[in-house]
């Protein structure tokens, strides 16, 4: 494949490949996602490419191993297109019965079909609710292209809007275009996009960076796992706008050691970008130069804040700095350096080619766009989910999650991982929005959102969050080392009949000096999981001491 030099000739190109594709041409697309991989995925994929091989279906049927289609608790599941027949929990030996009923004779087999809690049959992926409730604009590509494949990203429209921005706009209009949107980071803190971007453009300094932050360590959180695997080039075009409007010309990316898949993926996707003109030289002959890296975690949580991952780059321990000259001014080798997590680089290209004002146009009015969320725990659905801004959150848990198991009831949501906050079920009817949540002591963080049933201890769940944080502190800074610890102290005497009256007001100190003294956000918000759960569940705490004072 030669270069594309211009915006024309990638047009041509998408031209050419739909020109070759046949839209009633079945395909079978089996999710490639992690859970499904652990799920015996493998053993599906080798029995469908088996049976085509044997029945001579080679010439006439396609098998698209897909990223990522969210519906985890259903996997392995695959989609038959052209219908969108979606059937769950596909086996090896299922595939001889779909080849020849479904795909070949457009018969529905039934116990493959998704049933929902009242029993009635759910053939097509948009009748489910798991899928009909949602508003996939970012994940909903997954179950549609091979992330190996530059062509099945070319072929839905990916690489327009970086041949737009080129094109046709200056790196200013870009910014703005951006600030328009009102887009808010997905990292964690939610701060707005365009002001951070802005930040790193004016500061001093010929040299800027781009980072894409790919670690995702909080313990529940796959979101950005499943965008970046299942479509990384979507992540990659937004970079490369993203430097464009930046100054810069250097990214990197920054992900997991451990995702054998994934580094695949972003490895296979460089290579053809750059084959392809996207990066490199010149690109889209545009005059413009951007290049990237890829750098691997070294296994710790920390390694995911910012500082801590600058210094990683360098080739330095993943250990954080004050910050008080931001990272966007000064961060890798001191020179201008804007990080932004996957999911908030995901939402660039789309901004860029339908506009501020559609994108803005969603959501709540604080919190624009949709939201890629982890659903795990004590849930029906297990999966990831993308819902506007502003869905309450009992939607996304009993209409999208299914509700809790056995009609248990729910005890608490609990937002950010290990250093979130849970809020009880009376609160269920609040707006998704980064602002909302915040002040009920929930912030969303990167979007992992764990359901909690009664039967689960608060005073339990709490302790174990703070034994992950205990081991993931650095101990760089004291308040952090010794604070969680201490923390952590006490909640086991609780949890171990040991407690005294006196050792809630003793957390609650810790938990205030932990929290303004500590260096990084890390040890900063260590403490939310213990106040959110004092707050809302401050009786079994209580109850615990006076249990087990009267044991004794």
């Amino acid at each position: 494949m030669s270069r594309i030099n211009s915006a024309g000739e990638l047009e041509d190109l998408r031209k050419e490949i739909l020109s070759k594709k046949n839209p009633g041409r079945p395909c079978i697309a089996i999710c490639g996602g992690t859970s499904c991989l652990g799920l015996g995925n493998q053993g599906v994929i080798k029995a469908f490419q088996d049976e085509i091989k044997n029945k001579k279906q080679a010439d006439n049927i396609d098998v698209k191993v897909t990223g990522c289609h969210g519906f985890c608790a259903q996997g392995p599941n695959i989609v038959i297109y052209p219908e969108e027949i979606c059937y769950v929990q596909v086996k090896p030996e299922d595939a001889a019965d779909i080849l020849s009923q479904t795909v070949i004779g457009k018969k529905i087999i039934d116990r493959l079909v998704y049933t929902d809690a009242n029993g009635a049959k759910k053939v097509y992926r948009n009748e489910i609710p798991f899928y009909s409730n949602q508003v996939q604009n970012l994940i909903g590509d997954n179950a549609r292209i091979d992330p190996k494949k530059i062509e099945d990203y070319i072929g839905i429209g990916g690489y327009a809007a970086l041949a737009k921005t080129l094109s046709m706009m200056s790196p200013l209009e870009v910014l703005e275009e951006i600030k328009k949107a009102s887009l808010r980071g997905r990292g964690g803190g939610g701060f707005p996009v365009g002001s951070k971007w802005e930040t790193t453009r004016n500061a001093k300094g010929e040299e800027k960076y781009v980072i894409v932050n790919g670690h995702e360590g909080e313990p529940g959180a796959y979101m950005d796992r499943a965008l970046f695997q299942g479509n990384p080039h979507r992540i990659l075009e937004g970079l490369i706008i993203g430097g464009y409007a930046i100054g810069a010309h250097q990214g990197f990316i920054y992900t997991r050691h451990d995702s054998l898949e994934l580094r695949a993926n972003i490895s296979e996707a460089l290579a053809k970008a750059e084959e392809y003109g996207f990066l490199g030289k010149n690109i889209l002959g545009s005059g413009f130069d951007f290049k990237v890296e890829v750098h691997l975690d070294v296994g710790i949580f920390v390694s995911g804040e910012s500082s801590a991952l600058m210094r990683s780059i360098e080739g330095k321990p993943p250990e954080p700095r004050p910050k008080y000259i931001r990272t966007s001014v000064r961060g890798i080798w001191e020179r201008p350096s804007n990080l932004n997590n996957v999911e908030t680089w995901a939402n660039v290209p789309l901004i860029i080619d339908k506009g501020a004002e559609w994108y803005a146009g969603i959501g709540s009015e604080n919190s624009k766009g949709t939201k890629c969320i982890s659903l795990s725990g004590n849930i029906v659905n297990t999966g990831v989910v993308e819902v506007p801004f502003g869905m309450p959150l009992r939607t996304i848990i009993y209409d999208i999650g299914g509700g809790i198991p056995k009609g248990k009831r729910l005890k608490a949501a609990h937002f950010g991982s290990a250093m979130g906050g849970s809020i009880p079920e009376k609160f269920l009817d609040t707006p998704l929005d980064f602002d909302a949540l915040s002040k009920l002591g929930a912030a969303i963080g990167a979007g992992g959102l764990l359901i909690i049933d009664e039967d689960t201890s608060m005073v339990s769940m709490t302790r174990f969050f703070l034994n992950f944080l205990t081991n993931e502190s650095c101990g760089k800074c004291v308040p952090c080392r010794e604070g969680i610890k201490q923390m952590l102290h006490i909640l086991d005497d609780l949890c171990d009949g040991r407690g005294k009256k006196s050792d809630i007001e003793l957390l609650e100190e810790i938990c205030e000096v932990t929290k303004a003294a500590s260096l990084c956000a890390l040890g900063r918000t260590a403490s939310d999981p213990l106040m959110s759960a004092l707050r809302y569940f401050r009786d079994e705490f209580e109850a615990k001491i006076v249990e087990e004072s009267e044991k004794r």
